[in-house]
């Protein structure tokens, strides 16, 4: 599959990967958790093209986008979803994100209400409330290498079981996060540190797909239980035996999920 680099409106450039073709379905863009690339929603993506367009990417500060200096934001992040909707001259879309992508999903849902036809948020929250655990963490990567922090990743991704009997698919996770700047990882660190957007959630009025891992202690499942009461048309399934990564631990389901919610907007 070719990567596309599009220039966005301050001047970044940003990766992409677009594949399979439009039916009946609106497309799919799907965002990438903290410290992947859009290579993350592969065994997801495969099951999708069938259906429609999906377009997966790098967002800024990741992967082989461009990564500018200075503070991130989580509304920054969105406008880029958006000039890539734009581009392609698509005039609504499903957006899913699985943590950070969740993040920037529902960012972009708030400024584009327009066109988000629907959302899947997986493991994922509409705020930490915790900028200091993030500061200790962005401080941790700058001084200490994101090499000192791959264990502390890796137990929060996935369940032990997962990582005994898949290790090809925890060692291409760890290359992944292990290519990343530590300078772009702290300040990502710092984006979501002060993401709240809580307050927009009853503005949301599109379908949206909830799904949480069972042992999903980096955005706990009560996380997902306010965005569920706080998103009017939303559903919420807790998947046993999953921790922070469900599109890696169980592409299928959440495939599924995203299928379901893609016949509800084609409705």
């Amino acid at each position: 599959m070719a990567i596309t680099r599009i220039k966005v409106r301050d001047g970044a450039e940003i990766a992409c990967e677009k594949r399979g073709y439009t039916k009946a379905s609106p497309p799919i863009v799907l965002v990438h958790s903290l410290g992947m690339d859009h290579t993350f929603w592969d065994p997801v993506a495969s099951l999708l093209v069938g259906t429609t367009t999906v377009l997966t990417y790098d967002c800024r500060g990741h992967g082989v986008s461009d990564k500018p200096e200075g503070r991130y934001w989580v509304e920054q992040f969105a406008d880029d979803l958006a000039d890539l909707v734009e581009h392609f001259d698509w005039r609504t879309v499903v957006v899913a994100g699985a943590s950070m992508g969740g993040c920037v999903a529902l960012a972009y849902a708030a400024a584009y209400p327009d066109r988000a036809a629907g959302l899947g948020l997986f493991d994922t929250t509409a705020g930490y409330n915790a900028p200091d655990p993030w500061e200790e963490r962005a401080v941790t990567a700058e001084t200490k290498g994101l090499e000192a922090m791959v264990e502390f990743q890796t137990t929060r991704w996935f369940t032990d079981a997962f990582r005994e009997r898949h290790k090809d698919v925890v060692e291409k996770a760890v290359a992944v996060f292990l290519a990343n700047p530590a300078r772009c990882y702290a300040q990502t660190c710092r984006m979501l540190g002060a993401f709240d957007i809580t307050h927009a959630l009853p503005r949301l009025k599109m379908p949206a797909r909830i799904v949480v891992g069972e042992e999903d202690y980096a955005t706990p499942v009560a996380m997902s239980e306010t965005l569920h009461r706080g998103l009017a048309r939303s559903s919420l399934t807790v998947i046993p035996n999953a921790r922070h990564l469900t599109p890696l631990e169980y592409p299928n389901k959440i495939a599924a999920q995203l299928q379901m919610l893609l016949v509800t907007v084609s409705v």
